[in-house]
């Protein structure tokens, strides 16, 4: 006999409910209704010669291998084993990717800052992204975990949902909390969206530069040599793709940026409700 949801866990439930009401609305209303489909797109074209774009993604794979290997070094040093090495190394990773990101912007190929849209436009329009997005990723993992089990392929979580539920330290989940919502909504964006799809999207195929960019945001959240998280690898490429189109209609990367975060608090949030990944 299944147990009784606690009051917190009823109360998440019926906000989730709520909110794929929402999105399911919004999901019309901007994405698929003729007046949205037509909606011209608002995002410029990145005019950078290829040098510089090569420029840009070294900047970030090495920024990102350096501090991350740093990071290691100081949790070895500091003593630190199990999660909270983990969650170390993964710090620096993310710091490391937006450090890339900033050599690259304000030393090795500097330019003006786009206009920005107010922060309000930006958190609506987020907001708006992330509900729009929830539906279709709800049905799109039941379909792709139904897939897994028929081909006997495993359906376990990623790694850091698996640490997320086993972490007793506040400090080490504040830690997480953080990294999850705000540092990796940032750092991701400005690299996949903000970098490689802008430049993809005006020299490839349009389906191609919508999902190249996508499914390697998707793999790095798989670990391959046990195929742990394999079962968030389609869905994440959804919710990528939704990013980019969301990044492409609006020409604001903040609004990514937004419904990333959206989405990292509210995986939090049903995960602490005890709702399950």
């Amino acid at each position: 006999m299944t147990p009784p949801l606690s009051p917190f866990a009823t109360l998440v439930l019926v906000f989730e409910l709520g909110c794929v009401a929402a999105g399911l609305g919004l999901l019309w209303r901007h994405g698929l209704s003729p007046a949205a489909r037509q909606a011209p797109p608002r995002l410029g074209a990145w005019e950078a010669p290829w040098p510089e774009f090569l420029t840009f993604a070294a900047s970030v794979l090495l920024s990102t291998f350096l501090v991350a290997a740093l990071a290691g070094l100081a949790a070895r040093q500091a003593g630190l084993a199990g999660h909270a090495a983990t969650i170390t190394h993964g710090a620096g990773a993310q710091l490391g990717m937006l450090l890339g990101v900033l050599l690259h912007h304000r030393i090795l190929a500097p330019a003006g800052r786009p206009e920005r849209a107010p922060t309000g436009v930006l958190l609506r329009a987020g907001i708006a992204t992330f509900l729009a997005a929830l539906p279709l990723l709800l049905l799109t993992a039941q379909a792709w975990e139904f897939a897994l089990r028929a081909a006997g392929l495993p359906t376990a979580r990623q790694d850091l949902i698996r640490i997320l539920t086993e972490i007793e330290s506040p400090a080490l989940l504040a830690a997480m909390v953080v990294l999850a919502v705000v540092i990796a909504p940032l750092t991701e964006e400005l690299v996949f969206r903000g970098g490689v799809f802008r430049y993809l999207r005006t020299r490839w195929p349009r389906w191609a530069a919508l999902l190249a960019p996508s499914a390697f945001f998707a793999s790095l959240h798989v670990n391959w040599s046990t195929l742990e998280g394999l079962s968030s690898a389609l869905p994440l490429v959804v919710l990528a793709v939704i990013f980019s189109l969301a990044y492409e209609r609006t020409g604001q990367l903040g609004t990514a940026v937004v419904a990333h975060a959206c989405f990292n608090l509210n995986t939090l949030l049903v995960l602490f409700a005890g709702l399950g990944p």
